[in-house]
C-alpha cells in the first residue's frame, strides 16, 4: 500500500515476526519495528526505583497510593536499546502508526509508548484482528485514538494486583515461608484446586453391584439380534448406583429409597433369574438432534488443545501467538463467538466444495456468548482471510505442531456453520420376575445418527475420558412392547464411586471461565504462574495441589477469606469491565480496595473491612504460624493426631506423642513439639496420605527401621530419614544413601558398606593415607588436600591404592569431561544478535548467548522454546545484574603454639577445621535445599511478588 508522496510513517508492532509479517504488506514510506512487548512497568525492586523517589513511603509499592493512585513507571533495562532506537526513528518520520494488540495490554503498550518516546509528530492507532494484506490495509486506511478508557482498565488492574502481591505477600514470608507470593486471580485458582484435592482426601469409597444381562430377539429382522441392558429397579425400588452415596462416608444418602445390592445379592439375584422370561415392558423412540458448537475462543481453544492434542495452556497461546502473527489465524485473545460475515461465506463456500450444499444450512449460524462482558465487538478465533486454508494447504509451512492446532481451528470454524447431527434415540425397559417372585427391571437406550451434519468435520471431547463420543452409536434391535426376549448371559458387575477428578489446565480454565475469574489474556500466566510459584504440580493432565499451598490457602482462608472470595474476584473484574466501559472511575475503585472508601464501587466489598491495607496490618500477630503450617489428616488407632507440617526444607509427618504438650514453634519455623517424624516423598499426592500409606512412612520414614546388629561393635545398624534425605546410623557412624539405593529395597550388607565409610584404601609412600568417600559431587578419592572423582559409586569399596594413586598423581584437567553439544540451537537473539543455544546444565537446561545464562522455566521444554522467549528471560537476566559474591570471612591470625602443644594445637586445628568444614557442607546444603528453583522473588519487600 503506497504511502503518500514523500511521507514517511513508522510503524510500531509488539513483536519482530510480526514486524516481518507486516512490513511485507506495507509498501515504500512505511519503517516497520517493533516493541518486544512492553516498554514500561512499575519498579521489579528497590534497584529500579529513581533516586529521586528512593526516599518516598510509597516507593516500595511503586504507586502513590496518598495522590490518586499514581504509578512509577521505569523503562525495562532489557528495552532501553530499543526504545532508543524506536526514539531516533520517532524523529525522522512524518507520522507513527501504533499497531499493537487490539485489547486491553496492546492499548496500554501503545500509550506507554507515546508517553516514552514523546513523539512530535501525529500519532495514531491502528488495529487489525487478523495479519492479512488486506486487513492491515484496512487498519492504515482507518486508524483511531488511543482508547483511554481501555488504558484505565489495564493500569487499573496493574496496580490492583501489585497493591495485592506487595501486602498480602509479605504476610506469607513472615508465617509461612519466604519468598512466597499472593496473587489477586492466582491465589483464588490455587484455592479452587485445593478445594478439589480437600474432597478427594475426604472421599470414602462404597461398593455397589447391578446386573448387566445380554439380551437376544427371536427372529430378529432389524439391527443386531443381542444387546445389553442393566438392571435398574427391583420390586419397584432403583437400585443404587454411584451417585446415591456420600462422598465423605461412602454410605447411602439418607432418605434416597433405592436398594443397595453387594456381591452376594447381585450373585443371588442372578442366579434366581437364570432361565427366567425377559419382556419388553416400554418402548420410547425421540427425535435426536446436535447443534454445531460455537466457534473456539481463548478457553474454548486451550481447553480442547489440551484435551484432543495435550497442550499445556502456555503451549496452546505459545503456538497460537505464532499462527497468528504469520498470518494463518485472527486474533488469539478473545471471549466473543462472533464470526464476520466476510468469515461465515468464506466457511460456508468451503463446505460446499468439501461437504456438499446439503451440509450447509439456509440460513447461516450466528452464536450468543456465554461469557460475562464479552467483547461482543471482536471476533472468534478463526482461520484468517477471506479464504480459508485448509489444512493440506499449510501442512508444508508448518511445524508439527502449529499445523495440529491451526486444523483443530479450522475443523471447529467449519463445523460452527454446517448443519445439525440428526438422528434417533430409544430408551427401553425390560422385566423378568425371578424364581423367587422378584421383578426385576432392566433398561438399555439405543442412539442412531442418520445425518452426522457438523460431526463430519468435528467432534468436541470431554474432560471425562470415559464419556462417549458424541459421534458414537449404540444400535438396538427393532423393538415393541410385550416382546418377549431371552437372557443368554446375567453377569453381576461390582463399581466403586470415585472420587471428583483433579482439575486439567483445561478444567481449571473453564471453572474460572464460569466463575468469572480472571480474561481471555491471562488463563494461560494464571496456569504457569501457580506452578512456578510451587503451589501446583503436574501429574500427566492432573493438577495435583502441594501442602505449601494447603498452607497458603489455609491462611487466607481463615484471615483473609474476602481475598479469595470467588464473587469477590468476580466483582473485582466486573468493576474492571466498567471502567474499560467508561462506567467507573479507576480511582475511586482503588481508593475502595485499597483504604475501604466509600466512594466507588468497591465499598460494597472488601471495603466493609477497611479496605485491605487496614486487612493486613490489623491482628497480624494473632496469626499463629504453626497452626497455618499445620494440615490435620486424622486421628490414629492410638489416639495420636497426624498432622503434614510445612517447614523450611518441605513437608513432613508428625504424630503428636500422647499425653506431651507441643512446644510452640516460632514464626517461620518447623521447630518445636514431640513425636514421631516422618518426611513426604516427592511426588506423593496430598490424598495419597491415607493411614496405611501413613503407617507405611513412618515404619521407613522419619521413625527408624532398624536393618540388624554391627557384627563388630553389636549396635543397632538403623535407617533413618533426615532433613537430607535417607541414611544409616550406628552409634556415632552415619553415612547417606547413595543415589542409585533406595530405602525401600536397602539391604543388611549394603549399610554395612555404606558405614565403612570413608574407607581406608592405604598408606602412600610418604606416609599420607588414602580415603575413598562420597561426597556432594559424587564418589572421590582423597590424599591430603588433593581429591579425584570415581567414575562410579561402586569404585569406593573396590579401588586399590595403585589406582588411587595413580588418579591422585594425573594432573585435575584431565578429569574435565568433554563439554557436551547443545540440546539446540535456536538461532540469533533479534535484541542483542548473538547466537542462542539450549544447553544441559547441572540444574537442567537453560538457554545462553554465550555470556548470560537463563534457566529454562517449569513446564519448558527445549523444543518448544520459541527465540522470542528465550531473549525476553536472557534480557531478564542481564537486567537483575550479576548475582552478588560471597564475601569470605575473615580469618583470625593464629598464634603459634609452644612446642611442647604442637600436638594438642594440631588436634585443636583439625577439629575446629572438621567442624567448620561440616558447617560449610550444612550451610552450602540448607541453602541449596531451601531455594525453589526457578523463583526469583528476592526476600526485601521492594521486590514484585505479584
Amino acid at each position: 500500500m503506497p504511502s503518500n508522496a514523500g511521507t514517511t510513517r513508522l510503524v510500531i508492532v509488539e513483536s519482530p515476526a510480526k514486524a516481518k509479517t507486516i512490513s511485507g504488506y506495507l509498501g515504500p514510506g512505511y519503517v516497520v519495528e517493533a516493541s518486544f512487548g512492553h516498554v514500561r512497568d512499575l519498579p521489579r525492586n528497590a534497584a529500579d526505583v529513581p533516586a529521586k523517589y528512593k526516599g518516598e513511603p510509597w516507593a516500595r509499592l511503586g504507586v502513590d497510593v496518598d495522590n490518586g493512585f499514581h504509578a512509577l513507571y521505569v523503562v525495562s533495562a532489557d528495552r532501553k536499546q530499543q526504545i532508543s532506537k524506536l526514539v531516533k526513528l520517532a524523529k525522522e518520520v512524518d507520522e507513527i502508526f501504533l499497531a499493537t494488540d487490539e485489547d486491553r495490554e496492546g492499548e496500554a503498550i501503545a500509550w506507554h509508548l507515546v508517553e516514552t518516546l514523546k513523539p512530535k509528530v501525529p500519532v495514531k492507532r491502528m488495529v487489525f484482528h487478523e495479519i492479512t494484506k488486506p486487513a492491515i490495509q484496512a487498519a492504515v486506511a482507518n486508524p483511531r485514538e488511543i482508547d483511554r478508557d481501555l488504558v484505565d482498565a489495564q493500569e487499573a488492574r496493574r496496580i490492583l494486583d501489585r497493591l495485592y502481591g506487595y501486602e498480602v505477600s509479605p504476610v506469607l514470608w513472615k508465617k509461612v515461608m519466604p519468598k512466597l507470593s499472593a496473587g489477586r486471580v492466582q491465589s483464588v485458582a490455587t484455592r479452587i484446586v485445593v478445594e478439589r484435592e480437600r474432597q478427594r482426601m475426604a472421599f470414602r469409597t462404597a461398593e455397589y453391584w447391578d446386573i448387566l444381562a445380554t439380551l437376544a430377539v427371536a427372529n430378529a429382522n432389524e439391527g443386531p439380534r443381542t444387546f445389553n441392558a442393566t438392571l435398574v429397579a427391583l420390586n419397584g425400588d432403583r437400585i443404587a448406583t454411584g451417585k446415591d452415596f456420600e462422598p465423605t462416608t461412602g454410605r447411602v444418602k439418607a432418605g434416597a429409597g433405592v436398594v443397595h445390592l453387594d456381591s452376594g445379592g447381585a450373585r443371588g439375584l442372578a442366579a434366581r433369574l437364570e432361565g427366567r422370561p425377559f419382556t419388553v415392558t416400554r418402548v420410547e423412540e425421540k427425535p435426536y438432534r446436535r447443534r454445531p458448537y460455537a466457534p473456539f475462543i481463548t478457553s474454548t481453544l486451550q481447553q480442547e488443545a489440551a484435551r484432543k492434542l495435550r497442550f499445556s495452556s502456555q503451549q496452546t497461546m505459545r503456538t497460537a501467538q505464532r499462527l497468528y502473527e504469520n498470518g494463518y489465524i485472527t486474533y488469539m485473545r478473545t471471549d466473543s463467538v462472533n464470526l464476520s460475515e466476510t468469515a461465515i461465506a468464506a466457511a460456508r463456500r468451503q463446505i460446499v466444495e468439501l461437504y456438499g450444499e446439503r451440509s450447509v444450512p439456509p440460513e447461516p449460524r450466528r452464536y450468543t456468548g456465554k461469557v460475562k462482558n464479552a467483547q461482543e465487538a471482536h471476533e472468534a478465533i478463526r482461520p484468517a482471510g477471506d479464504n480459508f486454508r485448509t489444512p493440506g494447504d499449510v501442512a508444508k509451512e508448518l511445524s508439527a505442531e502449529e499445523f495440529k492446532l491451526y486444523e483443530l481451528i479450522w475443523r471447529r470454524t467449519i463445523a460452527s456453520q454446517m448443519t445439525d447431527a440428526v438422528g434417533s434415540s430409544v430408551s427401553v425397559r425390560i422385566r423378568a420376575v425371578s424364581s423367587a417372585q422378584e421383578e426385576a427391571d432392566f433398561g438399555a437406550t439405543g442412539k442412531t445418527i442418520t445425518d452426522p451434519g457438523f460431526l463430519r468435520a468435528y467432534v468436541e471431547s470431554s474432560d471425562d475420558e470415559n464419556a462417549e463420543a458424541e459421534d458414537a452409536e449404540r444400535r438396538l434391535p427393532n423393538l415393541v412392547k410385550d416382546q418377549p426376549l431371552t437372557a443368554d448371559e446375567l453377569a453381576a458387575q461390582g463399581h466403586h464411586t470415585q472420587p471428583p477428578s483433579r482439575y486439567t489446565e483445561a478444567s481449571l480454565v473453564k471453572a474460572l471461565e464460569e466463575l468469572g475469574i480472571g480474561r481471555p489474556s491471562t488463563y494461560a500466566s494464571i496456569m504457569q504462574t501457580i506452578q512456578d510459584r510451587g503451589y501446583v504440580t503436574k501429574r500427566g493432565q492432573a493438577m495435583i495441589p502441594t501442602f505449601l499451598a494447603f498452607a497458603v490457602i489455609g491462611l487466607l482462608e481463615r484471615h483473609y477469606p474476602r481475598l479469595i472470595d470467588y464473587d469477590f474476584t468476580a466483582s473485582m473484574e466486573n468493576e474492571l469491565d466498567e471502567i474499560a466501559g467508561g462506567d467507573h472511575a479507576a480511582v475511586d475503585f482503588l481508593t475502595a480496595f485499597y483504604f475501604g472508601s466509600a466512594n466507588g464501587a468497591g465499598d460494597r466489598d472488601i471495603a466493609r473491612s477497611g479496605g485491605l491495607k487496614k486487612l493486613v496490618t490489623e491482628n497480624l500477630n494473632e496469626i499463629d504460624a504453626r497452626s497455618v503450617n499445620s494440615i490435620p489428616l486424622f486421628t490414629d488407632d492410638e489416639g495420636r493426631e497426624v498432622v503434614v507440617r510445612v517447614g523450611r526444607y518441605g513437608p513432613y509427618l508428625q504424630r503428636a506423642v500422647p499425653g506431651e504438650q507441643q512446644a510452640p514453634a516460632a514464626e517461620g519455623e518447623e521447630g518445636g513439639g514431640q513425636g514421631d517424624r516422618a518426611p513426604i516423598p516427592e511426588g506423593l499426592a496430598p490424598d495419597e496420605l491415607t493411614p496405611e500409606k501413613v503407617h507405611e512412612l513412618f515404619l521407613g520414614g522419619g521413625g527408624e527401621r532398624k536393618l540388624g546388629d554391627d557384627p563388630a561393635t553389636g549396635e543397632p545398624i538403623l535407617l533413618k530419614s533426615g532433613r537430607f534425605g535417607p541414611y544409616v546410623a550406628s552409634g556415632e557412624r552415619k553415612s547417606s544413601l547413595l543415589r542409585s539405593q533406595s530405602p525401600d529395597s536397602l539391604t543388611f550388607d549394603e549399610a554395612l558398606k555404606l558405614l565403612s565409610l570413608p574407607r581406608l584404601v592405604g598408606v602412600a609412600p610418604d606416609g599420607t593415607e588414602v580415603l575413598a568417600n562420597n561426597g556432594r559431587y559424587g564418589p572421590y578419592v582423597k590424599q591430603g588436600d588433593e581429591f579425584r572423582s570415581l567414575d562410579s559409586e561402586e569404585k569406593m569399596f573396590t579401588v586399590t591404592l595403585d589406582e588411587a594413586l595413580a588418579l591422585l598423581s594425573a594432573p585435575k584437567a584431565r578429569q574435565r569431561r568433554a563439554a557436551a553439544p547443545p540440546l539446540r540451537e535456536m538461532g540469533v537473539d533479534p535484541l542483542t544478535e548473538k547466537p542462542l543455544v539450549v544447553k544441559d546444565g547441572r540444574f537442567g537446561p537453560y538457554v545462553t548467548d554465550g555470556e548470560t545464562n537463563a534457566s529454562l522455566r517449569r513446564g519448558q521444554t527445549p523444543e518448544a522454546l520459541t527465540i522470542e522467549e528465550a531473549s525476553e528471560m536472557l534480557a531478564e537476566k542481564r537486567a537483575k545484574g550479576p548475582a552478588p559474591k560471597k564475601t569470605a570471612a575473615k580469618k583470625t591470625a593464629a598464634k603459634k603454639a609452644p612446642a611442647k602443644k604442637a600436638t594438642a594445637a594440631k588436634k585443636t586445628a583439625a577439629a575446629t577445621k572438621s567442624t567448620a568444614a561440616k558447617k560449610t557442607t550444612t550451610a552450602k546444603t540448607t541453602t541449596a535445599r531451601k531455594t525453589p528453583a526457578k523463583k526469583a522473588t528476592p526476600k526485601k519487600a521492594t521486590t514484585s511478588p505479584d
